[in-house]
């Protein structure tokens, strides 16, 4: 099974704030979901979260197998996590919801464009009132110039596929405005990353 170094590294600087702003027992959508990780840690270090993972068809497998293999056991009380659903973000079919959240790891800088306009638009239609959208990664601001490591990992993915690269916070937060999801929080995490947290009025 697949390992990523940085899921360990950072699981729990985000669980930290996903039990700051998440409500008791939600119900979370994560697009992305990788190798898993953050799904069981977070299911074993929440009580009552309801987790439900996801990814494209061809990852499926593996994070499958993954889940079955270290989230059956050892859960907080009340938690649950569902078995990976498909979801790919430029083909359109999300569930219906309503989630309390979508949550997302590692993912806009690593898809187009497009993909990002997806997450963001396809996010806001299976929230529910009060509904957050938490993005974490790497980002760029226009009013500052990059930290040196971003910097070199941004020119590293240009030079691996054009389409890659990091992203600039105010462009998603237009994009989240336009979906009516207004921001809420910028949460600075380690090794240069940040948590956007955008929300969707209780009305």
């Amino acid at each position: 099974m697949r390992v990523s170094q940085a899921c360990e590294r950072n699981k729990e600087p985000i669980r930290a704030v996903l039990e700051a702003w998440l409500p008791p027992s939600a119900r979370v959508l994560e697009i992305g979901s990788g190798t898993g990780q953050h799904a069981v840690h977070f299911c074993r270090t929440i009580a009552g979260l309801q987790w439900q993972p996801s990814e494209r068809g061809e990852a499926l497998v593996d994070l499958q197998e993954f889940l079955d293999c270290e989230g059956r056991q050892g859960l907080a009380p009340g938690s649950g996590l569902s078995k990976a659903m498909t979801l790919d973000l430029l083909e359109g079919h999300w569930p219906a919801g309503p989630y309390e959240a979508v949550f997302t790891a590692n993912t806009a800088h690593i898809v187009p464009e497009a993909a990002v306009e997806a997450l963001v638009a396809g996010a806001a239609g299976c929230l529910g009132p009060g509904g957050l959208l938490l993005l974490y990664g790497p980002f760029r601001w226009t009013d500052r110039p990059f930290e040196p490591s971003n910097a070199a990992f941004d020119a590293h993915l240009r030079a691996l596929d054009p389409a890659m690269g990091l992203r600039a916070r105010d462009w998603i937060a237009a994009l989240a405005a336009a979906q009516g999801l207004a921001p809420l929080a910028d949460v600075a995490m380690p090794a240069h990353n940040h948590t956007l947290v955008f929300g969707r009025g209780t009305s």
